[in-house]
Formats: structure tokens, C-alpha cells, sequence
């Protein structure tokens, strides 16, 4: 019997599994969500990321709540995808921004976190986006463009290599999901 994998490559594999499944919709994207998230938890205690392992609490409480949210729909109704107005993406960037700049002081005051600003900026990007998957809001591909896309110098940065591939591959994933989620909210629109 080889090597068994490591914990990273264990936590890579559910990633993946979770965003293909997010992709198609498909309510058990949560289930492999909370795998890679409890996997993710320790690996960034130990490279000292602490703003990324309090996000992997966040998305354990996000994985229950998108279960909830997808399995209940809107009225009985299964959840539709939708858009945010400009105004709400305002605000969302503007909450991002904030909470970035009160958590790298606080980490680069009281803590030993390797690159607070990057680290929180990733975190808080995130938590905006986990919350807009949970809700179908078809933006949330932009937003993880982005966030995904600085994760990988902020991965790479902690030698966690296998993860900056896992975020790489993320970015055409991204691309491929917005294109799908973006066809089925035209069809939506389509059908009223």
C-alpha cells in the first residue's frame, strides 16, 4: 500500500469536488464544502494564516446555511439564480474594505500573521462571496475571480503549493461557472 495523501491534497480534491458540484447546482457542493473546509482549518493554523482558518469557520456555518438556503428554495420553490444592483455591490466592496483594514491592524498589532493585509483582504472577499453562492447571486464568480486570483501569490508566499494550484485551476472553473449560471438566469428570464 503507497503513501497515504497529504491532508492538503485531501482538502484539494473536496475543493474541487465542491465547486464542480456549485456549478451544476447541485446541493451536495456543501457537503464536500465542509470536508475541505475542516481540512483547510487545521493546514492554515499551521502556515499561520489565522484570518484564512476563521474563514474556514465561516464557511462551516456557510456550508450548513447554503444546505439550508439551496434545499429550501424561495417559497418551496427551488432557489433562482439572481442579480445584485449596483448599490448592493457598493456596499458589499465597501463592507470588504472596511473589515480589511480593522482586521490587518489588529493581526499585524497583535499577532505573528504572515501578510495580514493580503490574508484579510482574501478572507473578507470571501466571506461576501460564500454568502452570495449561498444565495445564487450570479456575481458571486466575479468576486472569487478576483479574490481567488490574489490567493495564489498569498498561497504561494506560504509554500502551500498544492493549493495555489487549486486556485488556479479555480480561476477556469470560475469562468466556466459563470457562463453556465449566467445561461440558466437568461432562461430564467426567458420563462416569466
Amino acid at each position: 500500500m503507497g503513501p497515504l495523501p497529504s491532508l492538503e491534497t485531501l482538502a484539494v480534491v473536496a475543493a474541487v469536488v465542491y465547486l464542480i458540484l456549485a456549478i451544476r447546482q447541485n446541493i451536495w457542493c456543501w457537503a464536500a464544502a465542509l470536508l475541505s473546509t475542516a481540512l483547510y482549518l487545521h493546514i492554515f493554523i499551521e502556515a499561520r494564516l489565522y484570518m484564512e482558518s476563521a474563514l474556514q469557520l465561516f464557511y462551516i456555518a456557510m456550508a450548513i446555511y447554503g444546505w439550508y438556503q439551496w434545499s429550501r428554495g424561495d417559497n418551496g420553490q427551488e432557489r433562482k439564480i439572481s442579480s445584485w444592483t449596483v448599490p448592493q455591490h457598493s456596499r458589499a466592496i465597501a463592507l470588504v474594505i472596511g473589515l480589511t483594514l480593522v482586521s490587518t491592524l489588529g493581526l499585524a498589532k497583535f499577532t505573528n500573521a504572515a501578510m495580514p493585509l493580503l490574508d484579510s483582504l482574501t478572507t473578507w472577499g470571501s466571506v461576501v462571496a460564500t454568502y452570495m453562492v449561498a444565495r445564487k447571486v450570479l456575481e458571486n464568480w466575479h468576486y472569487w475571480f478576483v479574490i481567488d486570483s490574489l490567493s495564489i501569490y498569498l498561497y504561494l508566499s506560504r509554500d502551500l503549493k498544492q493549493t495555489a494550484f487549486l486556485f488556479a485551476v479555480y480561476l477556469v472553473l470560475i469562468v466556466i461557472g459563470l457562463r453556465a449560471w449566467r445561461k440558466d438566469l437568461q432562461s430564467q428570464s426567458t420563462q416569466l
